[in-house]
């Protein structure tokens, strides 16, 4: 499989501008994938009367969701829609629901447009960290009609990462640019294998125009250059290595530094992007 074959995309909402446009990505990604769409606000109230929380009072988040569906019913109106208030944190939250969701999706918190004022554990990292399916972190600016951006350095992560992100291309009918970054200092005697992976997948995604670079640099400067341009970055949470529940240098730096909305893939089977 390609893709996590159940569940809905789960989108947290809140209560800025920002927060907000991110609903309608997820709306976006759930109309293309045809799954449901769940809102999921999440904050604390007071649960006896008396001086409303830091985060407002019960009304209030039901205006909150009311408001977020309202902007799916504008961007997808084909799109079941189902919302949840919950008590405590979003990303606890938002980490219950990835077990059974396709897709995950929150806002960046501003970090594309001023990294340095972002956290270390803020939500939309702590999410691509630890989430059990994809996660989807949508930027506070639209994105050009540029091609979706996939990042392969071919271990097994990336290759389930390649077929996730031709279903994607697919089904938002885009065209494909997958890059292959080798570093400065490796000697490389792999000529061809990006090619030989994309036209694995090609065969079963007819319909995807796909590109292929394999240039030399810092795979995160590379990557985040050719975002800049892309209408959707697509990349592994990480490379080989031991810690599972961790982000890579390259997803990181995406994550930070790409004014692309981005999927951190994560959650899949390895061997699903094999190909036949």
């Amino acid at each position: 499989m390609a893709a996590p074959s159940h569940g809905a995309v789960v989108v947290g909402v809140g209560r800025t501008a920002q927060a907000l446009s991110v609903v309608r990505t997820a709306a976006a990604e759930a109309a293309a994938h045809r799954r449901p769409l769940h809102l999921v606000h999440a904050f604390n109230w007071a649960a006896t009367s008396g001086p409303a929380p830091a985060g407002g009072t019960r009304i209030d988040a039901e205006s909150v969701l009311e408001h977020a569906g309202t902007i799916v019913a504008d961007t997808a109106p084909q799109v079941p829609v189902s919302g949840e208030i919950v008590e405590g944190s979003p990303v606890e939250a938002l980490l219950r629901a990835a077990d059974a969701a396709f897709l995950v999706a929150l806002g960046d918190g501003g970090m594309a447009t001023c990294p340095a004022c972002v956290p270390a554990d803020a939500p939309a990292v702590e999410l691509a960290a630890r989430a059990g399916c994809p996660v989807l972190v949508g930027r506070s600016e639209p994105a050009p009609p540029g091609p979706l951006l996939v990042g392969w350095d071919g271990s097994p992560g990336s290759r389930a990462t390649l077929g996730y992100a031709f279903d994607c291309a697919e089904r938002r009918g885009a065209r494909l640019l997958a890059v292959r970054v080798v570093e400065p200092e490796r000697r490389d005697g792999d000529d061809g294998v990006l090619e030989e992976a994309v036209n694995r997948h090609a065969t079963r995604h007819p319909r995807v125009a796909a590109d292929c670079q394999t240039v030399r640099g810092d795979p995160r400067d590379v990557l985040l250059d050719r975002s800049r341009s892309a209408q959707l970055a697509v990349v592994g949470a990480r490379g080989d290595g031991p810690v599972q529940s961790s982000l890579g240098e390259v997803s990181q730096a995406l994550l930070y530094h790409s004014p692309a909305p981005l999927i951190v893939v994560r959650g899949l089977d390895p061997g699903a992007g094999d190909g036949p």
